[in-house]
């Protein structure tokens, strides 16, 4: 199956890296478009007013990790002039899934945190949930090789 726009899902993990790494060797091969999605979860952006951090200070650093993120992950990508960068706001699985369609991906890559067990339970996972309701192929690239 060619594939001829691939988004990569990302945040700021040692996972996604190695997702971003195996996405752009994908799109290599496939002479694929990419975009990088790393979506601000604004539900994080708590701040900690003790230290002096508002919220909306709090969100604004999210928005800028966010950025950085991509912008060093983009280096990875063999080319540039057809590469995107999306950095949309709200819920991880809404956002990635809804990027998907409105960019017209036709796969995710994304990477695994490989929760197990009560932490998985409680805190869910973002993969699983991206390929429960996506309309396209969905590549999770696993915490090891």
């Amino acid at each position: 199956m060619p594939f001829s726009k691939i988004l990569i899902a990302v945040d700021s993990s040692d996972y996604a890296v190695n997702a971003a790494k195996k996405g752009f060797e994908l799109a290599q091969e496939t002479n694929a478009a990419v975009a990088l999605v790393f979506v601000v979860d604004a539900a994080k952006a708590i701040g900690n007013v003790d230290a002096g951090i508002l919220p909306m200070e709090a969100e604004e650093m999210l928005r800028k990790e966010a950025q950085q993120t991509i912008d060093q992950l983009a280096e990875q990508s063999h080319d540039p002039s057809r590469l995107s960068k999306l950095t949309p706001e709200g819920n991880p699985q809404d956002e990635i899934l809804q990027t998907a369609e409105d960019w017209g991906a036709d796969l995710i890559v994304m990477g695994t945190h490989g929760r197990t067990g009560l932490v998985h339970f409680l805190v869910g996972s973002i993969a699983e949930s991206v390929v429960r309701h996506s309309k396209v192929p969905v590549m999770v690239v696993p915490t090891k090789e």
